[in-house]
């Protein structure tokens, strides 16, 4: 069953990068998800709601965006149709100020507009507790009637009906392509249709313009009375800043006189898709069983943090982040620069799952030239071998989840090129090989941010340090400045940051040396998505390790562990002992797989087939090694 399904429009953002300033004089966009229930359902679900969307999108790149998107937000997304003819919905939008935000609606014939009554289908609405609709599908007599067939469905099988406004002028036709960021315009003829639908929802939701459409009058009061004549839904009626009002039974002579929750006294710095996150909000509490106090309460904030932040549903919170912002409260009125609130976000609304790490790391990139000038190959072949530690990685994975793989960029840019989209996890270096204190490859220059933001999202940013806890203050202060820079580089864009750490190699080590590394960084504020750790010498070692992240960050994707060239046998005692703690995900290994093919390869000795074959066999021995010591954990405990 599900909580809830959204009916209506599905689009893609294209958000203005830049703040401040005129849509005209914008420079790059951000691409999100887009669309009032699209987004509705997308912040249901981080909420904890079993949600679904009914819409269609366009057979192309965009459309199978949407459809990414949606999965990797868990919205089911059987009823998303694919429409061969038309475009997915596009919209330009951007954040001149607190007032304004510009935006303009592509949406000529577009592949949400077509839905129809054949695209409901009962069996689909029969597993839902509720439909949510919006209004702008109410504007055309094709998509009307996929709406009203939805919804009753749902009042015939005893679901709730949800009705959030959503009144665009533009979109009614009512004004034009330059005013997408009209809220208002009088319609007789809006208002007869909206008034001839709303006797069928349980809720309406609205803010006051929205109210006046509905309701054919400026007068708020009024307004709600005329809904309430011809509808016994809970109206709740948005007022910005002052909250939300929610009336249950007759209209009172004040809006201060309904039911409301606690309000939010944040910075305004987007108000597009607060709505959305309101709704998303109060959905959480009126489908939970909430009263309309706690109901609001949720409605509220959602729509405080989508204001504070860039875009529309990347702003919306998870249930752990709600949870949080509501016991501890407001510690700054910028949300987006609330660092323990951000850190929270990030952490649990990441894209993807990966319980189990099976990873080929193939970026080395010094020890691989230094290889094939010892056998007298050209270092350009370094990039053709690479591409064949490629194949071995995937005719392992053979499209299972859980595989992955480390490459460079500058050696092995066609593999790394060639793993987009397979559904391998892929990490990619960023330290000039063996250097300490740490330096960066060249190619990324000076402006770290620069060079990652034309990263694809997929790939995951992997530095290695030399780091030591007993180093002179000096070598750990530049080390330490350098993994901060990267590392908040890699968060602006979007990219999730692997850390590795070698002490070993810089000094003696205990059973606390690797421990005292990770809490340092925690100290200076950096929050790795992974570390890549050498193979620990004890259990103690392991355990004070992983103590020392989930006591900093208890949302942390989790530890890999690096091979450092170790044969097999001596590696898999390692994983055994990693492997009796959760936290520890599984191996990032490399020479162990690679190093006796290469050696062969660029001697002439073997072909193409042949290395590929080796190395496969070796990978698929160690992640079979890797799936047997942590089966055998699973069944110790």
């Amino acid at each position: 069953m599900l909580d809830v399904i959204t009916i209506g429009r599905s689009s893609v953002d294209l958000y203005g990068a830049q703040v401040g300033g005129r849509l005209e004089d914008m420079a790059s966009f951000r691409k999100y998800i887009g669309g009032s229930p699209t987004n509705i359902a997308a912040g249901a679900a981080r909420l904890g709601l079993k949600a679904g969307l009914i819409t269609r999108v366009g057979d192309e790149h965009m459309g199978r965006f949407i459809r990414e998107q949606l999965i990797a937000e868990g919205v089911d997304v059987e009823g998303v149709k694919t429409d061969p003819e038309r475009l997915t919905a596009l919209v330009i939008l951007g954040i001149r100020d607190q007032h304004q935000f510009p935006l303009i609606f592509y949406r000529e014939n577009c592949a949400d507009m077509a839905l129809c009554e054949d695209d409901i289908d009962p069996a689909y609405i029969a597993r839902t507790r509720c439909v949510t609709a919006t209004g702008t599908h109410l504007s055309h007599p094709r998509t009307e009637a996929a709406v009203l067939k939805a919804v009753r469905l749902a009042r015939e099988n005893g679901a709730r009906t949800a009705l959030d406004i959503d009144y665009r002028p533009n979109l009614w036709g009512l004004a034009g392509h330059g005013a997408g960021e009209s809220r208002y315009i009088p319609s007789e003829a809006v208002t007869r249709k909206l008034q001839s639908t709303l006797h069928l929802f349980d809720l309406i939701v609205g803010t006051e313009e929205e109210f006046h459409i509905a309701g054919g009058t400026t007068d708020t009061i009024a307004a709600l009375r005329a809904v309430r004549a011809v509808s016994k839904a809970t109206l709740v009626c948005k007022r910005g800043p002052m909250g939300a009002a929610a009336f249950v039974g007759e209209i009172p002579d004040s809006l201060d006189e309904g039911i409301s929750g606690p309000g939010f006294a944040i910075e305004v710095f987007n108000v597009l898709g607060a709505g959305d996150g309101f709704m998303a909000g109060l959905l959480r509490g009126w489908l939970t069983g909430e009263d309309w106090v706690t109901s609001l309460t949720y409605a509220n904030a959602c729509g405080a943090f989508a204001v504070s932040r860039h875009g529309c549903t990347p702003s919306y919170p998870s249930w752990e982040e709600l949870q949080f912002f509501l016991k501890r409260g407001i510690v700054t009125p910028a949300l987006r620069h609330d660092r323990e609130l951000e850190q929270i976000h990030w952490a649990t609304t990441r894209k993807g799952k990966w319980p189990q790490m099976r990873v080929f790391a193939f970026d080395h990139r010094m020890q691989l030239e230094e290889m094939a000038d010892r056998f007298g190959a050209p270092r350009e072949r370094i990039g053709l071998f690479k591409a064949l530690c490629l194949r071995a990685a995937q005719r392992v994975a053979d499209g299972k989840p859980g595989y992955g793989i480390l490459c460079d960029g500058r050696l092995g840019r066609d593999a790394l090129h060639a793993a987009a989209g397979t559904g391998l996890w892929i990490g990619r270096p960023v330290e000039r090989p063996g250097s300490r204190p740490l330096e960066l490859e060249p190619e990324l220059g000076l402006d770290y941010g620069t060079a990652l933001a034309e990263w694809p999202l997929e790939h995951v940013v992997k530095v290695l340090c030399f780091y030591h806890p007993d180093d002179d203050d000096g070598l750990k202060a530049r080390q330490e400045e350098t993994v901060k820079r990267l590392a908040e580089a890699a968060r602006r864009n979007n990219l999730e940051f692997l850390l590795e750490i070698i002490a070993s190699k810089a000094g003696p080590v205990d059973d606390t040396t690797t421990a005292r590394v990770i809490e340092r960084f925690y100290e200076i504020g950096v929050y790795p998505d992974w570390w890549k750790l050498e193979p620990l010498r004890s259990e103690a070692a392991w355990r004070n390790a992983v103590e020392a992240v989930s006591r900093n960050d208890p949302h942390t994707r989790g530890i890999v562990v690096l091979g450092l060239d170790a044969p097999i046998e001596e590696l898999s005692a390692s994983l055994g002992l990693a492997a009796t703690f959760d936290l520890v995900k599984g191996f990032a290994v490399g020479r162990t797989i690679f190093g006796d093919a290469a050696r062969r390869w660029f001697a002439g000795e073997i072909g193409d087939e042949e290395a590929v074959t080796e190395m496969a066999e070796k990978y698929r021995k160690l992640c079979d090694i890797w799936d047997s010591v942590r089966t055998q954990k699973g069944q110790a405990s």
